[in-house]
């Protein structure tokens, strides 16, 4: 059972959305559609399941449809046609059909969010902010919750001081142990690093990366940056225009671009994070054996002592050599 699950879903904004479905199944755009009905295309007949413990990246230009199918997960955004789920226990919970009461419990114990702008208290000190859902919630033990995910976070020390005296880069911290906090399995991340400069931004990255790798939540990250997408998203779902127009690995969508709206984002990336040695195979075996799935960054130092074996499992595929990953990255 799949943690989350867009089931055809569409969004409309306007107050006649049954003028402009017609239009949207008939594959006209935005703009035609606004200009024909009045009424604005957000997402239309998105589908995508996001597993379990599975980081998914929503990304796209400025007004893809990423941010409004993101917030459909936790109400956010009224979807006109189609289902989101959402697994709770054994069961799922249809979002678009529950009660306010339930969707109010999907909020405080299933579903978390952070957003670009931290939504902080700057009034309240650091711990009050990371424990206030806790709070809400009436949890007794958040002052362990709180202070276990400070130090996490590496925020451990920082907990009386107030939120606005703190930087962007440690309130963005602020913000990531308040999610973690809630022990909520699925967070959605709206563009919660795009506002800080480049080197706060890949720290955090790395940091969300690490909090990922132990704590194994649900995560919905929307970006617009390739490279960001790349690095955190285990599958990436392209968007343009409110559809969904790819989803994948970094390494499929890398491989095989969808369309030529997917290749011109990928086009000026650096391979390196993406390729595997069964990327960059030639006939032939070579002195020592590495497995298919060896990053490139990984087998390119190996390659100073000779060509390689590219293995999976007891079988061969080929080889890499300094020239196969010339070739393929010059491709």
């Amino acid at each position: 059972m799949s943690a989350v699950t867009f089931d055809n879903v569409s969004i409309m904004f306007g107050d006649a959305p049954e003028k402009a479905l017609p239009l949207a199944d008939q594959g006209q755009s935005r703009a035609e559609i606004q200009q024909a009905t009045d009424q604005v295309l957000g997402v239309h007949d998105a589908s995508l399941e996001v597993e379990e413990g599975e980081t998914l990246v929503l990304m796209g230009l400025s007004g893809s449809g990423k941010s409004t199918l993101l917030r459909a997960v936790n109400g956010l955004n009224p979807v006109v046609r189609g289902r989101v789920l959402v697994k709770d226990g054994e069961e799922q919970v249809d979002v678009t059909a529950c009660s306010a009461t339930r969707l109010r419990k999907l909020r405080q114990n299933r579903v978390a969010m952070v957003f670009q702008q931290f939504g902080l208290l700057p009034w309240r000190t650091v711990s009050e902010n990371v424990g206030f859902g806790l709070e809400l919630a009436g949890a007794e033990d958040r002052r362990e919750r709180v202070a276990r995910q400070l130090n996490l976070v590496g925020l451990d020390g920082w907990g009386e001081r107030k939120v606005g005296e703190l930087s962007g880069g440690m309130q963005q911290r602020v913000g990531l142990a308040r999610a973690f906090a809630t022990d909520a399995p699925i967070l959605l991340m709206d563009e919660p690093f795009s506002a800080l400069d480049p080197l706060i931004r890949t720290r955090l990255q790395d940091e969300l990366i690490q909090l990922q790798d132990e704590l194994k939540r649900t995560i919905i990250f929307v970006s617009h940056d390739l490279d960001e997408a790349f690095k955190i998203g285990a599958r990436i779902a392209i968007m343009e225009g409110g559809r969904i127009v790819q989803c994948g690995t970094p390494r499929e969508i890398f491989s095989n671009p969808a369309s030529d709206y997917v290749a011109d984002f990928v086009a000026n990336m650096n391979p390196l994070g993406v390729l595997t040695a069964r990327d960059v195979l030639e006939p032939g075996e070579g002195e020592r054996s590495i497995a298919a799935e060896t990053p490139i960054r990984e087998v390119m130092p190996l390659l100073r002592e000779g060509p390689l074996s590219v293995m999976e499992g007891d079988h061969h595929l080929g080889r890499v050599t300094a020239q196969s990953v010339v070739e393929r990255l010059s491709a």
